[in-house]
């Protein structure tokens, strides 16, 4: 049961530290980007913003801006698209670029909410983005590792022609870790969807 979660996390510190260090870039980058938008679209991302606290005011904490499956779809479709891209070894810089771009998406966002509403935006991004964000983003960096170090192995076992033992091993070990990120996605997914909403309703009325 353990031994999956060994392979990503034993002696992988170094790729650990370059996934994250790319991560938190692409959140630097998705910040700065705010600042490069245009007047009338800042004015356009105010009204949209807007809109939104007043309809999840009114919503309270019936308000579910999607459904379940939706949300779990989505994080499981970059989690397998990760584990696809481990699978050879050209899709190597296709699992950083996935990476980077997690990144800017949250860094965007909350560049966003800071941006047009200061603290409030601040505050409101502490229980709309972060808290499943604390499950999403290690599940998305433990399995980029995974599939890096699966990727590598590739590229020592079949480029550079070292065949010590059988592929069969570390796929079924890396299928198996990936699928249990999954689960914790699908965790995420609930919380996001059931108790996201209204920890949002608490927070609206002030916006």
């Amino acid at each position: 049961m353990i031994r999956p979660f060994r392979y990503a996390l034993k002696d992988q510190t170094p790729v650990y530290v370059f996934v994250s260090v790319l991560f938190l870039m692409g959140v630097v980058f998705g910040a700065l980007m705010v600042n490069a938008l245009t007047f009338e679209q800042q004015e356009d991302l105010s009204r949209y913003l807007g809109n939104f606290f007043i309809s999840v005011n009114e919503g309270g904490a019936d308000f579910h801006p999607v459904a379940f499956w939706d949300v779990a779809i989505l994080h499981l479709k970059w989690l397998g698209l990760i584990w696809l891209l481990g699978l050879s070894v050209i899709g190597l810089p296709g699992i950083l670029i996935l990476d980077f771009l997690k990144g800017v998406l949250i860094g965007f966002t909350v560049g966003c909410l800071v941006g047009q509403f200061t603290w409030k935006g601040l505050l409101f991004a502490l229980v709309s983005v972060a808290p499943h964000n604390l499950l999403v983003i290690p599940v998305i960096l433990i399995g980029s590792v995974a599939a890096i170090g699966f990727s590598l192995n590739i590229i020592r076992s079949r480029v550079l022609m070292s065949r010590s033992g059988s592929a069969a091993k570390p796929f079924i070990t890396y299928t198996g870790l990936t699928l249990a990120l999954g689960a914790v996605m699908i965790a995420a997914s609930s919380f996001e969807t059931w108790v996201t909403p209204v920890m949002m309703g608490w927070v609206t009325p002030i916006m």
